[in-house]
């Protein structure tokens, strides 16, 4: 048996992970509250892969689901602790050969809080209150016709 080609990424309130096996056939996922089961025949020579993740937190074995596609399997791991963020999948630091990042859907969510978002709404319905170029205030030595220029002069047409 060999293991699947996996990537994950961390969400607020959940983890997704993709077994990168193609046309995978008799997948078996078996979600757990502390550890994951996954099993599966893939490709055109059906080789036959499982991987066993001890997760690094506690997931809701209940809420989680998976989705099988041509490509992939896609697994939704609920977190029980909500907004707590994962630095890595597995309960232990070892780096495994077949397990990396999904730097296309990484996301530091954990940067953006609710009281930053308000704050910048708050700046933006200021800069919006801020009127147009008719409240502009009064520049003392600027000069307010539009043509009293000297450098303004008529350009001669080209030949």
């Amino acid at each position: 048996m060999l293991p699947a080609t996996t990537k994950w990424y961390d969400r607020r309130d959940c983890v997704v992970i993709e077994f990168c096996v193609e046309d995978s056939k008799d997948v078996k996922v078996k979600f757990e509250k502390s550890k994951m089961n996954f099993t599966c025949l893939g490709g055109t020579e059906g080789h036959k892969h499982q991987n066993e993740i001890d997760l690094f937190e506690v997931i809701d074995p209940n809420e989680s689901k998976h989705k099988r596609t041509d490509r992939s399997v896609l697994c939704y791991l609920r977190k029980v602790e909500s907004g707590k963020s994962w630095p890595r999948l597995t309960k232990d630091k070892a780096k495994l050969s077949w397990l990396g990042v999904d730097f296309n859907n990484w996301k530091d969510w954990e940067d953006d809080s609710d009281e930053e978002l308000s704050s910048f709404d708050r700046f933006s319905e200021m800069m919006n209150n801020m009127g147009g170029e008719d409240e502009l205030p009064d520049v003392d030595g600027a000069v307010e016709d539009e043509y009293a220029d000297s450098d303004d002069e008529k350009m001669p047409d080209l030949e």
